[in-house]
Formats: structure tokens, sequence, C-alpha cells
């Protein structure tokens, strides 16, 4: 079924999106389209009438441009299966990375200034317990730094 979309709308939802509909280049790019599939994904269609955000149908057509574009991205750039050849010390050094987390934060999660500094530099394997309290404390699952 092919959804039919108001054009000048349509334009006006980019414009505000502050998006071009073109491939993904930059990272800064990729985190604008996915700051735009959120906010669109976070609409819901009101069969009551209520308060809600409605998602238009440009609103939709839109979301699934953003969506194919950033999985066109993603399977270039963050290929997974380069993550899965990662050791668990690896994925917490990049976890830490990308979240901001330093060293003294993990203080009291998994151990002393000691063993955290042996368990990032990968020097101590990451223990089931420490994989659940760094799965509880970054919200992931535990699974990833077994």
């Amino acid at each position: 079924m092919t959804t039919t979309i108001d054009k000048k709308k349509y334009l006006e939802l980019l414009d505000t999106a502050d998006i071009s509909p073109k491939v993904i280049e930059t990272e800064d790019e990729y985190d604008r389209f996915l700051a735009v599939a959120q906010m669109l994904m976070h609409k819901r269609i009101d069969s009551l009438g209520g308060a809600l955000r409605v998602r238009t149908s440009e609103d939709t057509a839109l979301l699934m441009l953003v969506v194919k574009l950033i999985e066109d991205y993603e399977s270039i750039h963050h290929n997974l299966d380069d993550w899965e050849k990662s050791t668990p010390n690896e994925l917490l050094r990049h976890i830490m990375t990308v979240s901001g987390t330093r060293n003294v934060d993990l203080i009291g999660i998994i151990g002393s200034s000691g063993v955290v500094s042996e368990v990032v530099n990968g020097k101590r394997t990451i223990s089931r317990e420490q994989a659940k309290s760094l799965g509880k404390f970054f919200k992931l699952s535990p699974g990833l730094f077994i």
C-alpha cells in the first residue's frame, strides 16, 4: 500500500528536522539522523483523539527514510562482525569512551582503583559478578562483558 503524503508538509517537516534526505556520511550526520528518528518514533497514532502527538503520514514516510539511511550507514561504519572479535575488556573500553565514563567512575562498581585499572587495561578478565555490575551500571546486557 502506498501512502499519500502532502509534499508541502513533508518539506516543512524536513526543514523542522534540519536534515537533508541524503546518504549519511559523517558521525555528526548519523547522530542528527538518530535524533530525528527518535523524535519521530515518539509520535504515536492516537485513535482516541487525545493530546498525544499524532504521527502523520509525512512523519511515517520520513521515519522510514531516516531508518533506512541509518541502517545503510551502520552496515558500513558500525560493522558488528568487528565487535564480535573484540574481547570483553575492549568492549568495556569502547563503552567507557562513548559514554564518557572514567576509571574512577567504576571504583566500587567492579572493585578498587587497582582492580578497575587492571580490568580496563585488559590485565585482568572480567568476572561474572563484575559483568553483572557493569551491565547494571551501563544498562546493558552483562553478557557483553563475559
